[in-house]
């Protein structure tokens, strides 16, 4: 069975929301990281480097998360595009299929390859304009 989880993007703002949104449900951070501690954190603009580039809020059984959408990087943010839907498969092989099923007729952003965090991982819009993004982590 997928799971399914709202991720979504801050125009720079998400940390403020992020630690609005932990005042209301409580809980603690599953995760927190920063452009800046990525591989390619050196080569953004100093005001960009403390922007969040992943953070997760556990909420019951599901996982509210985000990032920060920085300009020195290209991206902006429009109506549509201010969420994605993540969905993580069981294994590498349905995580694939997911990924090869949902993209079909839609336009690829980034490949379902293996990251330099670790995990599987691409983004798409389907065929109807929605952003999705497909994650699979392998247990050891």
């Amino acid at each position: 069975m997928a799971l399914i989880n709202p991720y979504l993007n801050f125009l720079g703002n998400t940390e403020e929301a992020f630690n609005f949104y932990k005042s209301v449900f409580g809980g603690e951070f599953a995760m927190v990281m920063r452009f800046g501690d990525t591989e390619h954190g050196a080569n953004l603009p100093e005001e960009d480097r403390s922007k969040i580039m992943h953070i997760a809020l556990p909420i019951g059984g599901n996982m509210l998360m985000a990032t920060d959408c920085l300009a020195s990087m290209g991206q902006d943010l429009n109506f549509g595009n201010n969420f994605s839907i993540s969905v993580h498969g069981d294994t590498l092989e349905h995580s694939q299929a997911l990924f090869d099923g949902l993209s079909a007729g839609g336009k690829e952003i980034m490949p379902f390859k293996k990251e330099f965090w670790g995990d599987y991982f691409g983004n798409f819009f389907d065929k109807f304009g929605v952003q999705w993004m497909v994650n699979y982590r392998e247990m050891n």
